[in-house]
């Protein structure tokens, strides 16, 4: 077993050669892998620890991790870039751990029940937790960096700004929120566009609080929250938003879900949505699907622009955020360590070792691998009436004052800069 680890590693390190590190086996012996001194010491601490990890993989070696099995002595960041390696991602499973992962995929899938049971799962671990690690406005999404030292909270302002701009909100407006959760973009939108928003979140944990910001806010004539499946929300709306629900979708219900945006949303109206997304179709992390988000799915970005435009929902522009996402996880990550203590008494010791391994890999995903976070803004159908310049969402991006083009320079200038041509 110790050979098939170190030609393991040995790949690994040969698709990473900066990170340099040791192996450390469950008898005491060592393997060293780079060059220079190791940023992190990892130690498989039992026989069955090592074989989990040959053959299950990133599944096999977050199980071990989070039952303590496998420790780690050093810089955990450093880990999770190995773990984006190809010789890492593309890891095969053994039969029996794929056939595992399937059972769990297929029992899983957001139905209306399952739906419900899979949110709680996650966004019900208490309003307690999530406030020691979140911004002021328990905003659990990606935020937006102006500078790499802005602070959670100015950050996560300035993504529902970015939001806002581009969707172009105007005073009176309507907004949907289609899996709204604690209410920060409703609560923004409101405040500082003057528009009337409804949002829904099948967690009860954030439809109470939300609920109880609206009324702290004193926006209860503006902002309704329901406590509801979207495939039950009826009305249209001048405005749509998404942030961070569509993973929660699954694959088989793609099309339902953009159906359900059409009819939302009013004819020519504008739409956001804010999704992780990948560039081409994943197996994904099974870890992850099992332990932290059952029932969820990263769609590929040919998937959500398929989707929309079987619909007629016309795509105008795309951004990929995913470096905004990892600097958010790294801030939330450091949050959560100042917190460990607060989080193992609310839970356990080994709760802490899995959102630790959650948040150090998600961050990894986005700085290193091929994970990503879209916003796509979208029409429903044809608006000849949309800015010709994105000019309202980045202002100062088209300066009046232009440079001289090429074509305008006078020939005379050219042979002054050329004197063959003289």
């Amino acid at each position: 077993m110790k050979k098939a680890l170190q030609e393991l590693f040995t790949r690994i390190s040969a698709e990473e050669p900066r990170v340099s590190f040791r192996l450390r086996f469950w008898d005491g012996t060592e393997a060293a892998f780079g060059r220079g001194a190791p940023v992190f010491v990892l130690t498989l601490k039992t026989r069955r620890a090592a074989r989990r990890f040959l053959t299950a993989g990133v599944l096999g070696f977050g199980e071990e991790y989070t039952a303590g099995n496998i420790g780690v002595e050093g810089n955990l960041h450093e880990l999770a870039r190995l773990g984006t390696t190809p010789a890492v991602a593309g890891y095969t499973l053994s039969l029996t751990t794929r056939l595992g992962v399937l059972w769990h995929y297929i029992t899983t899938l957001d139905t209306k029940s399952r739906a419900r049971r899979n949110i709680r799962h996650h966004y019900d671990l208490g309003n307690d937790f999530y406030r020691l690690w979140l911004d002021g406005s328990m905003t659990y999404s990606c935020a937006y960096f102006k500078h790499e030292n802005d602070d959670l909270d100015t950050a996560q302002r300035q993504k529902y700004d970015h939001i806002c701009r581009k969707l172009q909100l105007k005073a009176g407006e309507t907004l949907v929120d289609i899996g709204c959760g604690w209410g920060g973009m409703l609560i923004h939108a409101a405040k500082h566009y003057g528009v009337k928003g409804l949002g829904c979140t099948l967690s009860q944990q954030q439809y109470d609080y939300a609920r109880r910001r609206i009324r702290e806010e004193g926006l209860e004539e503006r902002i309704t929250i329901e406590l509801r499946d979207y495939r039950d929300l009826t009305g249209q709306y001048d405005k749509f938003v998404s942030i961070g629900m569509f993973e929660h979708v699954g694959r088989k219900f793609i099309p339902q879900f953009m159906k359900k945006v059409k009819q939302l949303l009013k004819p020519q109206g504008i739409g956001l949505l804010h999704t992780i997304g990948k560039d081409r179709h994943t197996p994904g992390d099974p870890w992850t699907r099992r332990y932290i988000f059952p029932g969820s799915y990263i769609p590929a970005l040919d998937e959500i622009m398929k989707g929309l435009g079987r619909l007629s929902l016309i795509p105008t522009a795309m951004e990929n955020l995913r470096l905004h996402y990892a600097l958010t996880l790294e801030k939330w990550l450091e949050n959560f360590e100042q917190h460990t203590r607060e989080v193992e008494e609310m839970f356990d010791e080994r709760f802490v070792r899995m959102w630790r391994f959650f948040l150090v890999g998600s961050s990894a995903g986005f700085r290193w691998g091929d994970t990503r976070l879209y916003q796509v803004t979208f029409t429903n159908g044809l608006n000849n009436q949309l800015p010709l310049t994105l000019e309202h969402i980045y202002p100062g991006a088209y300066p009046e004052e232009k440079p001289e083009p090429f074509f305008a320079v006078k020939p005379g200038r050219l042979r002054q800069r050329d004197g063959e041509r003289d």
